[in-house]
């Protein structure tokens, strides 16, 4: 095996949020060595999780201050590109993106792997014209680079939730192909989840009547201790109370409440006993903005199987 794979992988962690990224990803062989985030709230709860507090504004940061290291994460926002037409260079066309940060990094840095995760819609913004930009500036880096849009519902999670997920590894790493794994074949649903009435979730009675069954249209979802389905999406706006994206419970104090913390930790297959120091509605925002913890491990897990096959002897 080569030298560098006897010792741990590093990886940094990019648009951190509350570290999801980073717990699919880290195990006893890798160290996160920094980590990037902009929101206040989203820091205190990595720190509470994770012991340090991410630096700032990924946008400010020199690259050249950056650590070494082997492997980039980051579930980078999708912003319009500002100049899609002739080329000039993909540092240029990307230029005033937050991706830009992300190919000035890998320019400079030139890690064996990458993982970026993104919503699905990104393969379609712009009629396709982002994503080939986005795929064509990792490839000019000389990236062998793989993609997927996958589906945290066949990850074991009980929440259909697709996510564009692109990986990469470098000339030098010595992989030859790659396979996004599609399942980690498990099977869960929201009724395995869910809490025995947790106090203090309820909707009140007047928001239940004046907005949430203000119409017979079988909307919002409602689900209870039966219901052996994957529910819709977890969004950070779940604090708003939408009739239309939202996912409620059967019970509480008035018969219908929101999901609770546990139940969202678990959505999201986040561990239970992981701290959230925030308020609640920065509690369902954090949440509605992370990944999937076992959809992202199953990928994280094959580039490093894939990492050490390569380079063995």
């Amino acid at each position: 095996m080569v030298r560098w794979l006897k010792m741990k992988l590093k990886f940094i962690d990019l648009f951190a949020g509350i570290g999801g990224l980073r717990q699919a990803f880290e195990d006893r062989d890798t160290e996160c060595v920094f980590s990037s985030e902009w929101d206040t709230f989203s820091k205190k709860t990595y720190a509470a999780n994770f012991g340090e507090i991410p630096h700032g504004d990924i946008t400010e940061i020199d690259e050249k201050v950056i650590p070494s290291h082997d492997i980039l994460l980051a579930g980078f926002p999708c912003q319009p590109f500002s100049s899609i037409g002739k080329r000039e260079g993909f540092l240029h066309e990307t230029q005033g993106t937050l991706f830009f940060d992300v190919l000035r990094i890998l320019t400079h840095h030139r890690p064996k792997m990458f993982l970026l995760e993104n919503v699905a819609g990104l393969v379609t913004h712009d009629e396709g014209r982002t994503f080939t930009v986005i795929l064509d500036s990792l490839k000019d880096l000389g990236y062998q680079v793989f993609h997927e849009i996958l589906d945290a519902a066949d990850f074991g999670v009980p929440q259909v939730r697709k996510r564009i997920i692109i990986v990469g590894f470098s000339k030098d790493a010595g992989v030859k192909s790659f396979v996004i794994p599609k399942t980690n074949h498990r099977e869960c649903f929201v009724n395995d989840i869910l809490e025995n009435n947790p106090i203090g979730y309820s909707v009140s009675e007047h928001l239940q009547k004046s907005y949430l069954f203000k119409k017979d249209d079988g909307k919002p979802q409602i689900v209870d201790e039966h219901s052996k389905i994957k529910v819709k999406t977890l969004v950070a706006t779940y604090h708003k109370i939408q009739r239309l994206t939202g996912t409620f419970v059967r019970g509480g104090e008035t018969g219908i409440r929101l999901l609770s913390e546990l139940e969202c930790k678990r959505l999201m297959g986040f561990d239970d006993d992981f701290k959230v120091p925030v308020s609640r509605t920065q509690m369902y925002r954090q949440f509605g903005n992370s990944v999937a913890i076992p959809m992202v491990k199953a990928v994280a897990d094959e580039m490093k199987l894939t990492l050490k096959a390569a380079n063995k002897g």
